[in-house]
């Protein structure tokens, strides 16, 4: 079963006593892509006192990876209330950065972390989701001929080709929703297509 994940980037921003916090979120896949959106953000936002973030990798009911950072803030006021409105939406594949100006008026370690959680629950507020589609992975090879069929099938299942290399047939690597694959694999076997799960 699938789950939301985010369709595209959305931002909030909340001032509190004069202190900006500008939200971001977005979707990663991966801790990689995930740190490399906030070095992005670190270049956007230079003279920011503070980037802080959480992100969610994987299903939010079971995450795979996880993590979070308080980018100087004291300790446990700003990625974990962040993470904690990410593991209460229910949204995966995630990341939300928050960056803070200080405006001047210290706001103490329990509202630094009411400040950071409104920020991030203000950003999930806005952002689109979409479901998450589970897919399997199909290697196959085929005519020539077939192929132009073959692309029809996964446009019309919401599949995609991966990968293509031309020898004396076509050779695909494919992915096609997990909900579709029997109807998919009985279309390549009524055409004497052979194929195989990868």
């Amino acid at each position: 079963m699938g789950y939301l994940i985010p369709l595209e980037v959305a931002s909030a921003e909340v001032v509190i006593k004069k202190s900006r916090f500008i939200a971001y979120a977005k979707g990663v896949a991966s801790r990689e892509a995930a740190m490399i959106w906030l070095a992005e953000i670190k270049k956007d936002y230079p003279d920011a006192r503070h980037h802080c973030w959480a992100y969610m990798i994987g299903d939010p009911k079971c995450a795979l990876n996880a993590g979070m950072g308080d980018d100087g803030e004291p300790s446990g006021t700003a990625g974990k209330p962040i993470l904690n409105v990410l593991h209460h939406k229910e949204v995966g594949d995630i990341m939300v950065i928050v960056i803070r100006y200080f405006g001047g008026i210290k706001l103490g370690a329990g509202g630094l972390t009411r400040a950071y959680s409104q920020a991030a629950q203000e950003v999930m507020a806005v952002l689109v989701t979409e479901q998450q589609v589970e897919m399997v992975k199909i290697g196959l090879s085929c005519d020539f001929s077939l192929e132009q069929q073959v692309r029809y099938w996964l446009k019309h299942l919401g599949g995609l080709v991966v990968k293509v290399n031309y020898t004396q047939q076509v050779v695909m690597d494919v992915s096609v929703p997990l909900k579709e694959q029997l109807t998919f694999m009985s279309q390549l076997e009524a055409e004497q297509c052979d194929f195989k799960c990868l």
